[in-house]
């Protein structure tokens, strides 16, 4: 298969860099007020896709701000800048964290050729791993249902799992969640309504040894399809390149799941496979028949002006430890977005343990407890979906945290490890979630660790973290200007 040339580089060293770290939706269009594409795509004959038209350098356009939206990324997609949006909208903040959804705004835009089309397959709300899946039970879904996936199992991650706890296990680690990874099992392979499995290891299209049976297929679409969504999100990804060398960027009103979808589906599909499945007749309408209208079920799930609360570090006050990787990718991948997490790492060499804990850097209950990952909740549901949660990599078995039990900040939740996928030397990985979204470290809504803001640097974990008049630099090498100590 053929990647943009972008992506070639992130992936060539895919398989190492898993194993180090291991309603009508807003922005909807009158389809009679848009021009069609001309395109006429080989293969099946499809109905051709809505565009937008010319608008004139600087036009004010009517947006309905989305759950999540920030200005930086905004700016990106309408290809103008923060600073002509905000004198636009003069009720918006110049210290503006996450815009209110269904805030209307009037955004100046200046066009790009090649715009996508603005049919939405689905709303963020229901992409992340997040509250609309509360209280959703894969298995039983998938034994209501006639397909081959039902009688499915596999030997992954040390042990034999069936297929819906396979869906179930990629959409907790990556926070996607499970009915989408159904809908693109059912779309892709009938998974839940053929009874007969297709033939050959890779169902999803990725032909690669390394991504050989189902497990491996849906890691490598989880980590394709985030680094559309938080590609777009950021506003780090703004055009896909497709098989036949032609450039889409998608439609400036679009929702970063449905460009997850367009940026997924690139990859691998001709132009006409790629127009019936990001259109009304291809991944969407499975969804539809599945789950029912989507976009009736959207609860936007990120507030407002979002705002991380007080963390500390993950390591006690007084002490000093390096800052081993700067923001790196908070599961699966670390050179693919979303740059959610950072690494520390005490005073040894190499995996050797270490008597120094790693701490809670905020009170709340451990929620997920498993070889090298301690998953802390913050806002004392107990619910991964839903509230700010604490994700730490790498902790040692002997000593770590069990699920239940409860926290206050600085209290020790085990210790620093190489447990949890190879690395090459003890450290703990942390990120963050909210709403089952995770959240960038170099953001809108910054990685602050006491007064220490995480910012990127110019690939996955180069970076530094900054407070008033002092950098700490990421460096694996643990030297002096790595060097950070916790508490005042």
């Amino acid at each position: 298969m053929i990647f943009p040339v972008s992506l070639q580089k992130k992936l060539s060293l895919l398989v190492l860099t898993f194993l180090l770290t291991a309603c009508l939706p807003q922005g909807v269009v009158d389809l009679t007020s848009v021009t069609p594409t001309q395109t006429q795509p080989a293969g099946p004959t499809v109905m051709p896709l809505p565009t937008r038209p010319k608008y004139n350098p600087g036009e004010l356009v009517d947006y309905l701000a989305q759950a999540g939206d920030t200005l930086p990324a905004l700016a990106v997609h309408f290809n103008t800048t923060v600073e002509e949006i905000l004198d636009a909208n003069p009720q918006v903040p110049a210290d503006a964290t996450t815009m209110p959804a269904g805030m209307p705004m009037k955004i100046p835009i200046y066009y790009l050729p090649f715009w996508g089309t603005p049919f939405q397959i689905l709303p963020d709300s229901q992409y992340v791993n997040g509250p609309s899946a509360i209280g959703f039970d894969t298995a039983v879904f998938v034994s209501s249902h006639p397909g081959w996936l039902k009688d499915y199992r596999a030997y992954v991650v040390s042990a034999n799992h069936s297929g819906a706890e396979i869906v179930d296990i990629v959409a907790t680690n990556y926070s996607i969640s499970p009915r989408l990874l159904l809908a693109l099992l059912e779309y892709q392979t009938g998974a839940l309504s053929q009874p007969v499995q297709p033939s050959g290891n890779y169902p999803l299209g990725e032909v690669d040894y390394n991504y050989s049976g189902l497990y491996m297929q849906l890691v490598w679409a989880a980590n394709v399809l985030n680094y559309g969504y938080y590609g777009w999100r950021t506003g780090q990804l703004s055009e896909l390149d497709h098989l036949d060398g032609t450039v889409e960027r998608p439609d400036p009103w679009q929702t970063a799941a449905t460009v997850a979808f367009q940026y997924y589906f690139s990859l691998h599909s001709s132009p006409g496979q790629y127009a019936i499945a990001i259109g009304p007749d291809g991944l969407a309408r499975v969804y539809r028949d599945l789950f029912g209208n989507p976009w009736q079920a959207d609860q936007p799930h990120i507030p407002v002006s979002l705002q991380q609360p007080a963390f500390s570090f993950p390591f006690s006050d007084g002490e000093t430890w390096n800052l081993t990787g700067g923001p790196h990718g908070g599961w699966g991948i670390p050179e693919l977005w979303p740059y959610a997490a950072l690494d520390f790492g005490p005073p040894v060499s190499g995996c050797a343990s270490s008597d120094r804990p790693v701490v809670a850097m905020a009170d709340g209950v451990v929620v997920r407890s498993q070889t090298g990952v301690v998953m802390l909740d913050l806002d004392g549901d107990g619910d991964e979906h839903t509230g700010w949660d604490i994700l730490y990599l790498h902790v040692a078995t002997e000593g770590r945290a069990s699920v239940g039990q409860t926290f206050k900040k600085g209290d020790a939740l085990g210790y620093p490890s190489c447990e949890g996928g190879q690395a090459t030397g003890t450290h703990v990985h942390i990120a963050r979630k909210y709403n089952g979204e995770w959240i960038p470290a170099d953001s809108a809504i910054p990685f602050n660790l006491e007064g220490w803001i995480a910012h990127n640097g110019d690939a996955a974990y180069q970076g530094t973290l900054i407070r008033g008049n002092q950098t700490v630099t990421a460096c694996a090498c643990a030297d002096a200007p790595s060097h950070v100590q916790a508490g005042k």
